[in-house]
């Protein structure tokens, strides 16, 4: 059964058309993939389909009574609104029952018959309506997208932490459809396999355009492809894409082959210039001008790699010695030592907020450590790749960027790219290089200045998260650059395939500023950590006994009482905890009222685990 249907659509803004008379159609249960450059129409085709835009010409039509949810680049809230209320604003009788009961447990103080009369009602309606499950799903969700404190206004929550609320107001839904526009964008790596191993197990339709490649490949079964404003189908995975890809592509310039020597003899007879125009003649004019399309063809237009020129090297490169960061009473850093050695490829991972980008800003000298010391060679010219993205004049054509920092730049084997050549590496049309910076996608603005970051030739590259918001295709182009960098590399990423791909050893960065080198890609490590965690749990798992019947394994009243107390505990220390760390950061509080702050933020921190702990054991009995 069809859950969508696009019948020749076409959309174009101004005289540049993105996809024009495009067909196809997604069914009940297909896990769909979108692959297309950036402001090449991926998110214009999302928005046609999620109804917030219409298609120029042609219809789209749906299922009847279909259920549709989307999670958009930049996710749109009522910045009002606290996390509870924005997650939980779908109008219909569990959500409100549940809303309910989350407003009525978060309130300060609660007393009196009344009070407990109502509860009571809101909690035989939860029964009614097998809502507890439900809540606890939802409670499942945010515990895994670190969503805490329910109270908070979704105004002061960052731009990261906004899209991981877009996400799980979208998973809790439970929409029959949904669409999801780089959903892997400010998760970390144990995020994305979480929601990797979630969406396998739902049972819904799924349309998503991400850049990462092992996210496609384990969760997608199908992939379009948007390429040349033409859609292309593919029935597998994203492996399978690249196969029949690649037979595509050798199709194609077979076929342009044939074309081309067709068009040599065509040529030939249009420049003899027949007197007489027949009807004859003018269908083999026709016919010129079809072959000289299909001659022309793009071709698979993947650059080959480049000798990467860089500032010279010397042989003092960078030392870390013993370092410690903290901010107030947060250790964020302890005791870490590396030397880097010439040519050295370094992946950064860790859950959000370990440290990662603390550690890079140490390296580069843009935050000084507490403790310790950073000694950088003389020779060291660092290009550091920032997460906020490209700060530059929207008025300015994308070729001037670009020549600002220098007209050309020098390879490794001593040729050169003019700047006009790099970009068009960077998948950059000569037409688009003298378009104006503010009509560039956010997509295309991150590659620009990815472009930026590479022509002042540092021999020190660091790249902090590098993969949000890029195409798939660019990411090749990068990596294949990349590969022929012999500077110092450093990666910050969520993004696996980069990391295997890129990076032969890891800083692992953990739980109170702990920071562990690990020989190999991400893969190798994923494999050893998983061993080792299992090992662990053979060693502590009891004997074996035989299990107690089903309905003695479930919660008693006094532990579902405990659990409720527990969330609403949980809530308000979370709250206290995120108060404290804003007024540690603010640096308006004396030593001693600092001191003070900073004992209490680990009194909170070791009490939320403890209370965490016992809530994850009674909520799994559920």
């Amino acid at each position: 059964m069809n859950q969508f249907q696009a019948e020749k659509i076409s959309k174009s803004y101004g005289d540049k058309v993105l996809f024009e008379n495009i067909s196809f159609s997604i069914s009940q249960g297909d896990k769909i993939g979108l692959i297309a450059r950036n402001g090449t129409g991926k998110t214009s085709l999302l928005n046609i389909i999620a109804g917030y835009d219409k298609a120029d010409q042609g219809t789209c039509s749906y299922r009847s009574g279909l259920r549709l949810a989307y999670l958009e680049q930049e996710p749109r809230f009522d910045p009002g609104l606290n996390i509870s209320e924005a997650l939980l604003y779908a109008d219909n009788e569990l959500t409100r029952t549940v809303r309910q009961y989350e407003e009525f447990i978060q309130a300060s103080s609660r007393g009196g018959p009344q009070e407990e009369k109502n509860l009571q009602s809101i909690i035989e309606r939860m029964d009614a309506l097998g809502a507890w499950d439900y809540e606890q799903k939802i409670k499942q969700i945010l515990t895994r997208l670190q969503i805490g404190d329910l109270n908070a206004r979704v105004g002061d929550l960052s731009g990261g932490q906004q899209k991981r609320l877009a996400l799980a107001r979208i998973l809790i839904e439970e929409a029959d459809f949904i669409l999801l526009d780089e959903p892997t964008n400010h998760l970390d790596i144990d995020m994305i396999e979480w929601l990797e191993g979630y969406l396998g197990r739902q049972k819904l339709t799924l349309l998503v355009v991400t850049h990462d490649r092992y996210f496609l490949d384990s969760t997608c079964q199908g992939i379009l492809e948007l390429d040349q404003g033409q859609m292309h189908v593919y029935r597998g995975n994203y492996a399978y894409f690249l196969e029949k890809k690649q037979e595509r592509m050798a199709a194609q310039t077979i076929r342009s082959e044939k074309a081309l020597n067709l068009l040599r003899k065509e040529q030939e007879w249009m420049r003899r210039s027949p007197p007489a125009r027949t009807t004859k003649s003018k269908a083999r004019i026709e016919s010129f001008h079809d072959l000289k399309g299909k001659a022309l063809l793009p071709s698979d237009d993947s650059p080959g790699e480049i000798n990467v020129g860089m500032a010279r090297m010397g042989k003092k490169i960078l030392e870390i010695k013993d370092i410690e960061k903290r901010f107030g009473d947060l250790l964020v850093l302890k005791d870490f030592s590396h030397v880097f050695k010439k040519g050295e490829r370094l992946g950064i991972v860790g859950p959000n907020g370990s440290g990662k980008t603390t550690l890079i800003n140490i390296i580069t000298g843009a935050l000084l450590p507490d403790k310790g010391s950073v000694i950088t060679g003389e020779t060291i010219r660092f290009g550091y790749y920032r997460q906020e993205g490209l700060q530059v004049d929207e008025g300015k054509k994308v070729i001037d960027v670009i020549k600002d920092i220098a007209e050309q730049i020098e390879l490794g084997d001593g040729k050169s790219l003019t700047a006009s050549q790099l970009l068009q590496y960077f998948n950059f049309p000569f037409q688009v290089q003298h378009d104006m910076v503010s009509k560039l996608s956010g997509g295309e603005k991150r590659r620009l200045y990815l472009v930026t970051v590479l022509m002042n030739q540092p021999n020190f590259l660091i790249l902090d998260e590098p993969t949000n918001d890029l195409d798939i295709e660019t990411l090749n182009v990068l990596e294949d650059f990349l590969t022929g960098f012999r500077g110092c590399l450093v990666i910050v990423s969520h993004d696996r395939y980069l990391l295997d791909r890129l990076a032969d050893q890891l800083f692992v960065c953990g739980d109170n500023g702990s920071v562990r080198g690990y020989t190999g890609n991400y893969s190798a490590f994923r494999l050893k950590k998983q061993t080792e965690d299992t090992g662990r749990q053979n060693k502590a798992a009891p004997p074996p006994r035989s299990s107690p019947p089903r309905d003695k394994n479930k919660l008693s009243y006094k532990e579902q009482q405990e659990l409720k107390v527990l969330e609403e505990t949980i809530d308000k220390l979370e709250k206290e905890k995120r108060m404290l760390l804003e007024k540690m950061n603010g640096g308006t509080l004396d030593p001693e009222a600092l001191f003070n702050a900073s004992k209490r933020y680990e009194t909170l921190s070791a009490d939320i685990e403890q209370k965490g702990d016992r809530w994850l054991k009674l909520s799994e009995r559920i």
